[in-house]
């Protein structure tokens, strides 16, 4: 896959893993459509990337988004969309206990619903122009549950179920895929994740301060895409809990008890 000229629409595009993701992107020649709440920030992003007049800045709240309008300014500016990448989410630092519904409910909104929402919005696109990639990022927490992370991994668990039945159904229509994992990765994701009231929790855990540097994790990211992988796991030795727990059950449960929730 080349990304010349490849219109790539990301949210979540105002800091992280997102602006790394558009800084690539742009770098590699793709024209980039930068999406979360933070137009302020947005436009900063803009402006640092490589021929920054190429691209466009769209706010988009993925909790009550209107994202059939949103699709139709993207291609009424650019024609196609050939990647999106659904990049935006919230974290949490609460536990279930203390954690109010209606966070749990705004989590779910943001992290699932939002992407399944501004997915089943750009499909008619790419089934029309008989191309497209579909990118998710969901968490190594999707892949097992984790102290202080009830909603979030309850979220990043649903991906997983709808974004691979979703690969199933628009393989014929020549539309890929890829599920991406992170693990640690040195963003501010902590200091943004909502507590059991929904403020956000404002603090940097040593998991994401000691994490993978988020150049080399989009850039693995990147590269998975490229190769129109179905999944992908990034991070360290965290991830080596992914496999323990399917082989060595027993001790996975042994070992995840003992970590630190932040």
């Amino acid at each position: 896959m080349e990304w010349s000229d490849k219109v790539v629409w990301i949210t979540g595009a105002s800091s992280g893993i997102g602006e790394e993701l558009a800084c690539q992107v742009a770098q590699k020649g793709g024209i980039v459509v930068l999406s979360s709440r933070n137009e302020e920030a947005l436009n900063r992003v803009k402006n640092k990337l490589s021929e920054p007049e190429k691209h466009m800045v769209l706010p988009l709240d993925l909790e009550k988004g209107t994202f059939d309008q949103a699709v139709d300014l993207v291609v009424a500016s650019f024609g196609r969309i050939d990647v999106l990448i659904n990049n935006g989410g919230v974290s949490q630092r609460s536990s279930v206990i203390d954690t109010q519904l209606e966070v749990d409910r705004k989590i779910m909104e943001v992290n699932y619903f939002g992407p399944v929402a501004l997915t089943k919005a750009v499909l008619p696109v790419m089934i029309k122009q008989k191309s497209g990639h579909i990118v998710v990022i969901s968490s190594i927490a999707g892949r097992f549950g984790f102290f202080m992370r009830s909603a979030y991994s309850a979220a990043k668990h649903a991906l997983y179920g709808f974004f691979e039945s979703l690969l199933l159904e628009v393989e014929k229509e020549n539309i890929a895929v890829t599920i991406v994992s992170p693990g640690k990765i040195n963003t501010s994701i902590s200091v943004n994740a909502l507590t059991s009231d929904g403020q956000p929790h404002g603090l940097m855990d040593r998991n994401q301060s000691t994490g993978m540097p988020v150049d080399q994790c989009v850039n693995q990211m990147l590269k998975a895409i490229e190769r129109k992988e179905k999944e992908v796991l990034i991070g360290g030795k965290e991830l080596l809990a992914v496999h323990i727990k399917r082989f060595f059950p027993g001790l996975f449960w042994k070992i995840i008890r003992k970590q630190s929730a932040t």
